[in-house]
């Protein structure tokens, strides 16, 4: 029987006479490699897999609702990695800014002015709107 390079350590392994297609050696993370990426493909396309895998997941946080802040609090390193990259992305989305960071050159007139919705998939936050201000009337000057 041949070797065969595994996909997940690249490490060459003899692959079972069972499973003659086998692509992934028997060590354990490398089975849990094999795991989740058979799991993001089936995510990827099946939408009743995704569906039942998103019930589940929120059953579970609703079973376990203090679970991520213990594991916090017992994992601060975590806690720093997450910042850092935190701080990272942050810089990355230079374009994005908080409503109230705006530095405009000219400041707006008073007036009316139409509001409309921008559709922009580099907002960060779902619940954040980008407007477009066009002015529709504007004072006359006295004659």
């Amino acid at each position: 029987m041949e070797y065969r390079q595994c996909k997940a350590c690249r490490q060459p392994f003899r692959p079972r006479p069972q499973h003659p297609d086998q692509c992934f050696c028997p060590a354990a993370a490398c089975q849990r490699e094999r795991r989740r990426r058979w799991q993001a493909a089936k995510r990827q396309s099946d939408p009743d897999y995704r569906e039942n895998q998103k019930h589940a997941q929120k059953a579970w946080a609703e079973r376990n609702p203090d679970y991520w802040q213990a594991y916090r609090d017992q994992h601060p390193e975590y806690v720093a990695r997450n910042r850092a990259r935190q701080r990272e992305r942050a810089l990355g989305r230079a374009g994005v800014a908080k409503m109230d960071a705006s530095k405009a050159e000219i400041p707006l007139r008073s007036g009316t002015y139409r509001l409309s919705p921008v559709i922009d998939a580099s907002l960060a936050k779902m619940d954040a709107w980008m407007v477009e201000i066009t002015v529709i009337s504007a004072a006359c000057a006295s004659p």
